[in-house]
């Protein structure tokens, strides 16, 4: 524990800071170093984090999983440890690589890079999140055939639209995500923000979400899926999953559905939490295998 004396701003560092207690000296994280990453893709440059695997050994393969952040107006930034369902530090805990990337439609890179993803939805910055693992499998000992992908809102959104667009990915968990644009439309209670990011509302312009949509391309999916979501979730409501799920289990693909009682759009329920978390390694582990 740090004590500053008043008047003393960030900017001084630690310059009139008193330490007053050494109880978290000997703390030490349950999970790997996490590195900032840059790469190229289209005109921009792009970076995100990787975390390696706990106990990280170069002479070995391991497998890599992505996450992709809500928003999609938001970063993922440094900070320590993990939380909600989906946790970073639990998956290099594990025997994971871990890619957060950035990419286009994050904050933090300029005006132009967050406006890049507006009537693009699923294709520039699926081309990001691409580039940063071929940088990652470039650079680092992962297994090419072993990277999975996951997120939740825009995230969960990204994971299933990326299975119906590439077979990069062996296997996906998308958390509350959106499947169908156009129906999300008049389902959601935040539509306010779509017209900015797709141009026109789904009645005068069906294509552009349409495009955008996972549904729309189910039959190009192969990779096995596991789909959450809260019932309550008004962000981004459960039936977007229940029709994902439903689409690919039409089309013979591997996948389950979980719909968790009395949750919104993130988890208030610690069980539930947890129980996300635990379905998910066991998801990854089935179709990727931990690194360890």
């Amino acid at each position: 524990m740090y004590e500053a004396k008043p008047g003393t701003g960030t900017s001084a560092g630690l310059e009139g800071v008193t330490q007053l207690t050494h109880l978290n000296d000997g703390v030490e994280p349950g999970w790997g170093k996490s590195v900032s990453l840059d790469w190229k893709s289209d005109n921009f440059n792009v970076q995100g984090w990787l975390m390696l695997p706990k106990d990280y050994d170069p002479g070995k393969r391991y497998p890599l999983i992505v996450e992709v952040h809500g928003g999609p107006a938001a970063a993922v930034v440094a900070h320590w440890g993990g939380g909600g369902g989906l946790s970073a530090t639990a998956f290099s805990a594990l025997g994971y690589f871990v890619l957060q990337p950035n990419p286009r439609g994050s904050y933090g890179q300029g005006e132009e890079f967050t406006k890049a993803n507006r009537k693009d939805f699923g294709y520039g910055d699926l081309r990001d999140i691409l580039a940063g693992v071929d940088a990652v499998v470039a650079k680092y000992p992962v297994d090419a055939e072993r990277v999975g992908l996951t997120g939740w809102s825009y995230g969960g959104f990204m994971s299933m639209f990326a299975v119906t667009q590439t077979q990069r990915f062996k296997a996906a968990v998308a958390g509350a995500g959106i499947s169908d644009w156009l129906s999300y439309y008049g389902e959601n209670s935040i539509d306010q923000w779509m017209t900015p990011y797709f141009g026109a509302s789904v009645y005068d312009d069906p294509g552009v979400y349409s495009r955008a949509s996972a549904i729309t391309y189910i039959k190009q999916a192969k990779t096995p899926t596991l789909v959450v979501v809260g019932d309550r979730d008004g962000e981004c409501p459960a039936p977007q999953s229940f029709e994902f799920w439903h689409a690919l289990r039409a089309e013979h693909v591997p996948t389950q559905l979980v719909v968790y009682p009395n949750e919104g759009h993130g988890f208030a329920d610690p069980a539930h939490r947890r129980d996300v978390m635990v379905r998910t390694v066991e998801w990854f582990g089935q179709y990727l295998g931990a690194g360890n």
